[in-house]
């Protein structure tokens, strides 16, 4: 009996197109995917509320990883309760969701940005700014920029400098006992939380749902590099540059050819393909 396969995908500038957050180039794929009955996890530096917005317009119902690996909501039905416990104690419900809380507090976040400032490191996070402001820098709607701003266990922030600064920077968030990353548009401030820790709990309750597995992953920014390490077959799509990034280099990545979903297309169909899904 073959594996069954699974899936990690993030979102911005992989399923979803950096500028337009189009995914219709990817639709051949994912109408095949959903045929086939092939889980499909969305891994992103999006909130919950965000992701439940692009789940419903894609018509996913899997479990889903929220901020960076900061949460993982899982569908009350999709397994066991007490398979969940099994692999982490921090556990609450939410709505029609269990979640598993891996992020420190949005709170503490916003706490840790201020006292940067207060440092003479000018950064600016999606707490200091309004609705309008974050639908402009993030080429949102209005409406989405409301949900990109109900945050739990990451905090994206913007910061410009040399690579000396960079440096200062990244010392003062370690310092403080917290960890950054570099999305697509936004550097990211959070805890001891990354993609690969929840990538990680969901194959183990993968696995017990499923038996053998076989799993898979799209990225495209050095925050996907956790969740792509932990899988079988990571993927890499080419950025809105057209380029695959350079920060990327683990053994056995795929460099699929072509931007965000244009390439996860190309790649999930060539997988399936060669694999007689």
């Amino acid at each position: 009996m073959k594996p069954q396969p699974i899936i990690f995908t993030d979102l911005d500038g992989t399923l979803l197109e950096h500028q337009t957050y189009s995914f219709t180039a990817a639709l051949p794929a994912l109408e095949l995917v959903k045929k086939r009955g092939i889980p499909l996890t969305f891994c992103s530096s999006k909130t919950g509320a965000e992701i439940e917005y692009w789940r419903e317009k894609i018509g996913n119902h899997c479990p889903f990883i929220s901020e960076n690996g900061g949460g993982i909501f899982i569908p009350q039905s999709y397994f066991a309760a007490d398979e969940l416990d099994s692999v982490w104690e921090k556990t609450k419900k939410n709505g029609e969701y269990f979640v598993l809380i891996l992020g420190t507090t949005y709170h503490r976040l916003c706490q840790a940005l201020e006292e940067l400032r207060r440092d003479g490191i000018e950064v600016n996070g999606f707490g200091d700014m309004n609705v309008a402001e974050v639908a402009e820098i993030a080429g949102l709607s209005l409406e989405e920029a409301e949900m990109a701003k109900r945050r739990d266990f990451d905090e994206p922030f913007t910061f410009s400098g040399d690579q000396a600064r960079v440096r200062t920077l990244l010392a003062a968030i370690e310092e403080k006992g917290l960890r950054s990353t570099v999305g697509g548009r936004f550097y990211h401030l959070m805890g001891d939380n990354d993609k690969g820790k929840a990538v990680d709990i969901l194959k183990k309750l993968y696995q017990k749902k499923f038996g053998d597995i076989v799993t898979i992953a799209f990225g495209d920014s050095p925050n996907d590099l956790p969740m792509l390490e932990r899988v079988d077959y990571p993927i890499l799509v080419q950025n809105y540059k057209g380029e695959h990034d350079q920060r990327i280099t683990i053994p056995n990545l795929i460099r699929a050819e072509g931007i965000g979903p244009e390439g996860w297309n190309r790649a999930m169909l060539k997988f399936m393909q060669d694999k007689h899904l």
